[in-house]
């Protein structure tokens, strides 16, 4: 698995469209009503890697894996969600099983699709998901700094350290700034503000190359502090009906497009949550996996199991240039551009691994 990302956004502004798109299916259902999602629906897409096909081509491998992102469509919030209004609490919930928000903003007109405000202001529907998530992060961060008083009562370091991150938390939630932009510790209490966020400015086909006044207004506002990605739900639905790569090209060529909304969604969410990709290659399979930026080699190991981690010796690390060049690991071996690395060796994006360890 990749990473996985929440769908958000009031009522009837394209979240189950864009969904269905992305994920290439009719999982959720996009009819012009609010709350059509009444369970959240998940889908999972795979994230394009040219790398992978040239290794599993080099290696004549019998299956390829790539990494996947998972797409959590979760139903319209409204005004007064942290208190049960609509669909309430439950669907606030599933946002905190995510990695990042995916906050899907109307930036489009149409009179036969219905504003649940009853008017295109993409700021104010911002500011109105923005203060429930906010609430709801209020309400339980009241319960943890409870529960962190009592301990640093008790002269607990620990709680002493995070009871003053979680007031300075609370304290910027009530001033309206997300958890996000107030503590690097906010992470350690399980906040829906915590998340990285992706605006996406959902517009019509004819603004999907250079947005229009709508998306203007939230790149101005949001674009310095956060990702804001233009994307036409519409398009998306076409563009995942084209199977062929090279007529999808054309498509987003005649369009004005340099990539796909869910090329967009990948890349600035690996960006955002400082991911990469390392390998296992081999006759059997070619293997992609996802990790954090930063990750040493033992760390990246347990990625594929406990025990690669906990037994760690070394690892060999081939750069993905050097074996589709040499053309593979025996040659790499033999140019002797194949590295041996221990614990302490910071894993690079693109690694070709073969890890080492103690049963």
């Amino acid at each position: 698995m990749g990473f996985n990302c929440g769908i958000v956004g009031l009522p009837n502004v394209g979240k189950s469209t864009l969904f269905n798109a992305l994920t290439q299916s009719a999982a959720a259902d996009a009819q012009n009503y609010p709350f059509c999602t009444i369970e959240p629906n998940t889908g999972r897409v795979v994230v394009p890697d040219e790398t992978l096909l040239k290794l599993a081509a080099c290696c004549n491998s019998a299956k390829i894996i790539p990494t996947q992102l998972e797409i959590v469509d979760i139903a319209g919030l409204v005004k007064g969600a942290s208190q049960g209004e609509g669909l309430g609490n439950k669907f606030l919930g599933n946002i905190l099983s995510t990695d990042a928000i995916i906050h899907v903003v109307r930036c489009f007109e149409n009179d036969d699709i219905v504003h649940v405000n009853g008017k295109i202001d993409p700021l104010s529907d911002i500011d109105t998901i923005e203060t429930e998530l906010m609430l709801a992060d209020i309400e339980s961060l009241d319960k943890q700094i409870k529960n962190l008083e009592k301990k640093a009562h008790g002269l607990d370091k620990v709680a002493i350290k995070l009871l003053e991150a979680a007031n300075k938390i609370r304290a910027g939630l009530s001033s309206g700034i997300p958890a996000r932009n107030t503590s690097p510790d906010a992470c350690a209490f399980n906040l829906l503000t915590a998340k990285p966020v992706i605006y996406v400015c959902n517009v019509e086909e004819a603004s999907a190359a250079n947005g229009n006044k709508f998306s203007d207004m939230v790149v101005e506002k949001f674009g310095k502090i956060a990702p804001v990605l233009i994307i036409s739900s519409k398009i998306e639905m076409e563009i995942s009906q084209i199977v062929d790569p090279e007529e999808r090209k054309m498509f987003l060529d005649e369009l004005g497009l340099q990539e796909s909304g869910l090329d967009k969604i990948i890349r600035t969410g690996y960006e955002t949550l400082g991911l990469q990709t390392f390998y296992t290659v081999g006759p059997k399979e070619a293997h992609a996996w996802t990790i954090t930026r930063g990750m040493t080699a033992p760390q990246a190991a347990g990625k594929i199991h406990t025990d690669f981690e906990r037994g760690f010796i070394r690892a060999e690390i081939i750069s993905p240039q050097d074996f589709l060049e040499l053309g593979g690991e025996v040659a790499v071996k033999e140019a002797g551009k194949m590295r041996l690395v221990g614990k302490d060796y910071v894993m690079q994006n693109g690694d070709i691994c073969h890890f080492l360890f103690n049963n």
